[in-house]
Parts: structure tokens; sequence; C-alpha cells
């Protein structure tokens, strides 16, 4: 029994040795597994460039100045604002001038219309500006513009004038522009005067006459003088077909044109603030009495639906004729 536990005894320390010997090469295999598997890891690392270096500002010296910054360009797609009022704006008017525009316009919602010659004496007792206003009348007829045959247009000469300088053109020649120019014409011409205008766009005068042999030539200018009622048409009367000299006498003197407009309205100047009140009167009764006897055959019912004196600062007055 004691032989048999000596060799048991024996035994054991030499399976221990073979059991640590066992393990020690399962742990040594299991070290390159992990180490393949961070194998990949490391070489994707490796493989990857490395980011370049972003260089340094130098620091800029203390005395030398900064550069400005750019300046910031507008966008291509953002509208770029244009300058000035807008088409249809009302100039600004101040407090003082709003408060004596209403209070006039109450003075004549109680005076209702008047006579012409009222409607002057008002106009020249409100005066209001230190500059010689210009008076105006506005008619208000009943006419169909569009209608050829309801077309109201001429031009009216008023017995003392519009107080105004006119420089008068003259398409004429031979004879006719001798008296033109003798009578106070400001140009006289024919057709270097045309070549003038077609070259050089001139419009620098304020009314237009023409003799009927020159149509030919003042035919071609119709694009330039037209748009600015400047034109010769004998609808105007500006065609001459009696004396040259009077007239241009008579437009010199202040002959008015006159034309209504798509409204069915005329408009004209009359005279200066400053003319007397029986002048004013008188230019005023002369251009109605005008606009009455040109009244279109085919107009019906209220040929003049009303009458309006005004001047340059001041609110219409009614009146009746």
């Amino acid at each position: 029994m004691a032989k048999k536990q000596a060799e048991k005894a024996e035994a054991t320390p030499s399976a221990k040795p073979e059991a640590a010997s066992a393990t020690k090469p399962e742990a040594a295999q299991g070290k390159p597994e992990k180490e393949k598997k961070k194998a990949p890891a490391r070489a994707k690392a490796e493989a990857a460039p490395a980011a370049p270096a972003v260089p340094e500002k130098p620091a800029a010296a203390p005395d030398q100045p900064q550069p400005a910054p750019a300046p910031a360009t507008p966008d291509a797609t953002e509208p770029t604002k244009k300058k000035g009022k807008a088409p249809g704006t009302a100039p600004r008017r101040g407090k003082k001038f709003k408060n004596t525009v209403r209070a006039l316009q109450q003075k004549l919602s109680k005076m209702g219309p008047v006579s012409v010659k009222q409607a002057v004496q008002f106009l020249k007792e409100n005066k209001r500006s230190k500059f010689d206003e210009t008076v105006e009348i506005h008619m208000c007829l009943g006419i169909d513009p569009k209608q050829s045959d309801q077309m109201v247009r001429g031009a009216v000469p008023l017995p003392h004038g519009i107080g105004k300088s006119i420089r008068l053109l003259v398409f004429a020649q031979g004879d006719n522009a001798v008296k033109a120019k003798e009578a106070g014409a400001d140009y006289v011409g024919a057709d270097d005067l045309a070549k003038k205008i077609q070259s050089e766009g001139w419009t620098d005068f304020d009314a237009a006459l023409a003799t009927p042999d020159m149509m030919s030539v003042v035919g071609r200018l119709g694009k330039i003088l037209g748009p600015r009622g400047l034109m010769p048409t004998p609808k105007a009367g500006t065609v001459i077909t009696g004396d040259v000299a009077a007239a241009v006498r008579e437009f010199k003197a202040g002959k008015v044109e006159y034309r209504a407009d798509a409204g069915g309205n005329v408009h004209a100047a009359v005279g200066k603030l400053s003319f007397e009140v029986d002048k004013l009167v008188g230019n005023i009764m002369a251009f109605i009495d005008q606009i009455k006897a040109v009244k279109p055959p085919s107009s019906k019912g209220n040929y003049i639906k009303s009458i309006t004196v005004s001047a340059t600062m001041s609110p219409g007055v009614p009146v009746t004729a």
C-alpha cells in the first residue's frame, strides 16, 4: 500500500507541468490572432495621407497700417434701385403750403362758380408766391377725341398776349423769307434748318410756321417735331396761307395753340398774374369764344361741361361763361 501511494505522489507533480505546458502554447497561439486583427487598422492609418500644414500668417508690424477690407460686391440677382421719384408721384409740399391751399379750397367751395372777372380778382387777391405766376384756363368739353370729326384743335390770337417772348421759326424761301424776317421771326430758312433739325435734333424754339411750298421739306421732320407739338399743320393754323408778315406778328404777339387731350380737355396759358384785370378777362373771353366757334357738328349734348381758371400756385376757380 505504501509503495502505491509513493508512486501516485511521484506521478502528480509531473502532471502539473504538462498541464502548464499545454496551456502556454494555447495562450501563445491566441496573441498572433489579436495582432492580425489590429494589423489592418494600423495599415489604414499608415496609408492615409497626412493633412497639409496650414501656413501661419505673419504677424503685422505694430507701425504698419492694416489693409482695408475689400468692398462687398453687390449680388447680381438683387435688383438695382433707381434714383428719383416714381412716375406719378406728387411733389412734396410744405405744411404751410398745404394749409394755404386748404383754406383757399374752403373759400371756393362757399363761393361756387363765379364770373371770369371775379375769378381773376380772387387769384390776384390770394397770390402767395414771389414770382409772376402764369394764368391758365382749363375747359372740359363734351366731345369724343377718338372720333376724328370731333377733334378740337387750332390757334387763337390773344388781344393782350401771354407775357412771354415767343421764339418763332418760319420755313420759307424767297420773298416770304424776307417778309418773315422783317416781321420779327427769330429763325427763317428752308433746307438748311431742316438739315440742322434732322442731324442735331435741334428744337430750340417755341413755335414753327411754314408756307405751303415748304411742306415737302417739313414733312421729313414729323418724327422730331410731331411729339413736341412743333410740327406745322393746317389744322393748327401754323401753315401760312395768307399774309406771311401778319401771321408772324400774331404768333409773336401771343397766338396760342390748343388741342383737346384724350379726356376731351383743353388747356392754355392766357397771360400773367401781373396783368391788369381787364386784360386777363379779355384774353380769357377771347379763348372761350374761339372754343365755342369750333364746336364739332357731330358733338351732341352739352358741349362745354366746365371752365376753370387757375394760376401756377393756386387751386382752380370754377367760372361761368
